[in-house]
């Protein structure tokens, strides 16, 4: 057979221009799968108005840690069943009245931080209440159970210390409370480690009331406890007072705070009256946002007091609703307690009160 050029041509040009219409059709069927990823990918990427919503408040929710387990139906203030210096609180219309869920909510940019204050102590001198007063402030985050990471946990380490805290924008202050810190001999060095620049409130109370409110405090968990007097002294004809005793130990004020003035400075210490935190919660309030650096937002419109209580309840400043007050394990009534015993017990505290009255400047009235 002949070689045939017309033939030939037949051949190659029906066959290149296949070839052509394949490679545009791969390269369009190339950009359309593309876009469909990328639409995939965006689509993916928009929030969820209500899986979102969830989500984050579940994770606000579980920012206090160790406090999700006590949370309730409502908050009362001081009301702690099982533990009351070491659970959180919840009370009616929480989150009405705390700015700081809805400011996690909304910013994005919050971290959790370790506390730049801590509420150290002392035990039944009315740090629960502080903590509650303060937690109105919409610059404060702070954790509503005592975390006790420099007296029991602190093998843990700072990462899960850190962990336990609310998180927090650039402009709020991260706190915390745990009582037992101020009488715990290593606590002081540990928080220094931390931060020496660390502020530390310490609520203080007549040693006198305090040691009795803690054992009332004891007594109404455990009935079966010795008498008030059997435990506060080693000899009571002799009238020796038992210092190894933990109740009688935390109101020896002046010797505890002789270790935390051997990390601190006085300027970062402030004593609170628990006295003055019920009389007058304004006035203290005021006196801790000064020392803490931050607006005068909770005010005397922030507090009602309840004279059947003897304590002062919060309120919403605008509106009607009712006042939200202590709950039923504070303000309990006190043992009758011998006269001899108490006097014996005032000039037992009366040169420990001296003392710390002439470290801190203050003169608190207790004699």
């Amino acid at each position: 057979m002949e070689y045939s050029p017309i033939l030939h041509s037949l051949h190659v040009v029906p066959s290149s221009h296949v070839k052509n219409k394949l490679f545009v059709f791969c390269i369009m069927l190339s950009l359309w799968v593309y876009m469909i990823y990328c639409c995939v990918g965006y689509c993916s990427t928009m929030p969820n108005l209500t899986y979102g919503s969830v989500n984050r408040q579940e994770k606000d929710a579980a920012v206090d840690n160790q406090e999700k387990s006590s949370l309730g139906a409502s908050r009362d203030l001081l009301n702690n069943e099982k533990d009351l210096d070491s659970r959180g609180e919840d009370w009616d219309e929480a989150k009405a009245l705390d700015d700081n869920a809805m400011s996690a909510f909304v910013n994005e940019t919050e971290s959790q931080k370790l506390p730049q204050a801590i509420i150290i102590g002392v035990k039944k001198g009315g740090t629960r209440a502080l903590l509650e007063f303060l937690r109105l402030h919409p610059d404060i985050r702070a954790v509503g159970a005592e975390p006790h990471f420099f007296d029991r946990n602190y093998d843990k380490g700072l990462s899960w210390y850190r962990e336990l805290m609310p998180k927090s924008s650039e402009g709020q202050l991260t706190m915390e409370k745990t009582p037992s810190y101020y009488v715990t001999k290593e606590v002081p060095s540990r928080i220094y480690i931390m931060s020496k620049d660390t502020k530390l409130i310490v609520v203080v109370r007549d040693p006198v009331t305090r040691v009795i409110s803690d054992y009332t405090q004891t007594r109404s968990k455990k009935p079966d406890i010795p008498s008030f007097e059997s435990l506060t002294f080693k000899n009571m004809s002799a009238g020796l007072i038992d210092t190894t005793w933990s109740a009688i130990q935390i109101g020896m004020y002046a010797k505890h705070l002789e270790r935390w003035l051997q990390y601190f400075p006085m300027e970062q210490l402030l004593f609170v009256s628990g006295e003055h935190l019920i009389s007058d919660p304004a006035g203290e309030m005021a006196r801790v946002q000064d020392f803490l650096g931050l607006r005068r937002v909770v005010t005397e419109k922030h507090f009602h007091f309840n004279p059947a209580k003897g304590f002062p309840c919060l309120k919403r400043p605008e509106g009607n609703s009712k006042p939200h007050c202590l709950g039923k394990t504070k303000g309990r009534t006190h043992p009758n307690i011998d006269p001899e015993v108490v006097r014996r017990l005032r000039d037992f505290y009366k040169p420990f009160n001296s003392k710390f009255y002439q470290m801190t400047g203050h003169d608190f009235g207790w004699d």
